[in-house]
């Protein structure tokens, strides 16, 4: 009876809506509904694939879903690993606390902070001045943002992702630690063969779930951060089709456009699943 209700959101929510894929197909019109609409085929997945803006928006999506994933994935594990280390807890949960922080930020004020800050007369360009160099326009400046989107994700996400971790952490058995010691292993050994060892199946089966949404890179931190200035460096795939789906009310384009992201992450998420099976650990 517990399971009732989450069975009944998935039916609702993600899979019932899969029926409205086939508007990928059709020339959707509201007046019309799904089923009166005229067949086309792969008409829309045509039109994106020769548009100018596929290779933009592909390349965008892929190079900014790669970078989270190089510096963005390692950092709650480096942070857990580091919090471990530490013996005074009242530090430890003072760093925990203010980690945890900006993940309970509403995204507009994570937005507008970040705007201020990277500002010409903000906070970096200040501390820039300070140190003999000259302000830099990050947010018109099409080569900065990359970093700025990734680096204000690590910000907000590196406590909260820290979680799993320091609970797979909890999880390995002390004995174990002193049987290094009594060997005469420090704590760097420790680590190396003991600690992260002992957290590779957590670390495993989150590299899969990340590798899985690599081309989901959310459309309303870009959105709010993006301007024409940049379109050619921050445009993605998600924020193309809000473009197209809500604001131009092309829905069968944005749908196929959508299909076809969703493909792309299915496909990865076979692929490393595949490749983790060979270690061990693996969704399935």
């Amino acid at each position: 009876m517990m399971l009732v209700p989450v069975i009944i959101y998935y039916i609702v929510i993600h899979y019932f809506p899969i029926y409205g894929l086939v508007i990928a197909f059709k020339d959707f019109t509201p007046i019309k509904g799904i089923m009166n609409s005229k067949w086309v085929g792969l008409k829309h997945f045509e039109a994106f694939f020769n548009s100018y803006y596929f290779v933009r928006l592909l390349k965008n999506t892929l190079l900014i879903s790669f970078y989270d994933l190089i510096f963005g994935f390692p950092a709650p594990i480096i942070l857990a690993l580091v919090l471990n280390e530490v013996k005074k807890q009242m530090f430890k949960r003072f760093v925990q606390t203010v980690s945890y922080l900006p993940h309970f930020i509403s995204l507009i004020v994570v937005v507008g902070m970040i705007l201020d800050f990277s500002a010409l007369n903000g906070v970096i360009n200040q501390l820039i001045v300070l140190f003999g160099g000259q302000p830099i326009s990050f947010m018109q400046n099409q080569d900065w943002f990359r970093t700025v989107y990734v680096g204000s994700n690590i910000w907000q996400g590196i406590g909260w992702g820290s979680i799993i971790y320091l609970a797979a952490l909890s999880a390995i058995s002390p004995e174990l630690y002193e049987a290094a010691r009594v060997d005469g292993a420090n704590r760097w050994s420790q680590m190396l063969h003991i600690t992260i060892p002992g957290i590779m199946p957590t670390i495993i089966i989150m590299l899969i779930l990340r590798v899985g949404n690599m081309m989901d890179v959310g459309y309303e931190k870009i959105i709010l951060l993006y301007n024409p200035a940049v379109y050619e460096t921050a445009d993605v795939i998600s924020s193309f089709i809000y473009r197209k789906g809500l604001l131009e009310m092309d829905y069968s384009y944005s749908t196929a456009v959508g299909l076809f992201n969703s493909l792309i992450n299915f496909a990865l998420l076979l692929t490393v699943n595949r490749l983790a099976r060979k270690t061990g650990t693996s969704l399935w």
